[in-house]
Formats: C-alpha cells, sequence, structure tokens
C-alpha cells in the first residue's frame, strides 16, 4: 500500500516541533498529513508547531477538537487543521469543505481513520506513539509516490 516508511524516535516536545518545523518549510498546496496516534500522542503539539512555521506572524493556534476545522492564512496559501474525533459519518466531513481543501491547501488531519474511503491516496501518513523514554515519541511516517520521499529528506539527515 505504502512505497516508503521513515521511523524516527522523538526525545521530547522541543524535537518533536523541530521535526514538524523541518518538514513545513517543504510543503506546498495540496500537501496532506494524515496524523494518527492515542489521545496525548503528540498529534496537535506536531501541527501547532508546522502551522506556526508556515504562518507570517505568530498566532494562537488552538486545538480544533470542538470548532473540528480551523483555518490559517499562511505565506504559501490556506491550512487547515482538522480534528475529527467527534464526527461519525463521512457525510460531516464532506459538509466541512475539507474535501476541497485537499486539492488547494496545506492540510492536517487529526483522528484521519474517520476520513474512511475519502482519505487523500497521495497523504503523508504520521502515526506518533509514546517512546520507551518519558516525553519520548515514536514518529512513523508512511508514503506512496516521489514527492514525499523529497520532503522527508530533511528527517533523513
Amino acid at each position: 500500500m505504502f512505497d516508503d516508511t521513515l521511523s524516527l524516535l522523538l526525545s521530547g516536545p522541543d524535537d518533536t516541533a523541530r521535526r514538524a518545523q523541518q518538514l513545513a518549510r517543504r510543503l506546498s498546496p495540496g500537501d496532506v498529513i494524515l496524523l494518527s496516534g492515542d489521545v496525548g500522542a503528540g498529534k496537535t503539539h506536531f501541527a501547532r508547531a508546522l502551522i506556526t512555521e508556515l504562518l507570517d506572524y505568530p498566532e494562537d493556534i488552538p486545538s480544533p477538537t470542538f470548532t473540528l476545522v480551523q483555518t490559517y492564512e499562511g505565506a504559501s496559501g490556506a491550512i487547515w487543521h482538522a480534528d475529527l474525533y467527534r464526527l461519525t459519518s463521512t457525510h460531516e466531513i464532506e459538509e466541512l469543505g475539507l474535501i476541497d481543501a485537499f486539492h488547494d491547501a496545506i492540510c492536517l488531519v487529526e483522528w484521519p481513520d474517520r476520513l474512511g474511503p475519502l482519505a487523500p491516496a497521495g497523504a503523508l501518513r504520521v502515526s506518533l506513539s509514546p517512546g520507551a523514554h518519558e516525553d519520548s515519541r515514536a514518529l512513523t511516517a508512511e508514503w506512496s509516490g516521489s514527492g514525499w520521499a523529497a520532503k522527508l529528506t530533511v528527517w533523513r539527515t
């Protein structure tokens, strides 16, 4: 299903944020990142760091748990941050306009399992889980196609 996989051990929140910022600098409209992991795994922390790196000026980045979607305007265009945890139907996702945003915005989606068949095939799938040491995280990235491989060279160094 995936062409490639990359696994990293992140030493703590600062390392998680640094990796998100590195990736942010390589993103462009149409890039979709699907963030998986249990509650407290670091999905929102990763998303906040990535979004902050894309903004022209500092802005509060709240979790979209209750609003479902937060949008921002970055230097390269629109940024969508969605948290689908509370959704129960793909019809609700379509009503949010998220499917259209996949084509022309940078999108970060927490709880992407709720997308079901609507998940874009070309998305980068990032899974976060607790690491062996306190505050550490295991990050696994999976993707298809060469576009993500080029963008993720920054994580291979």
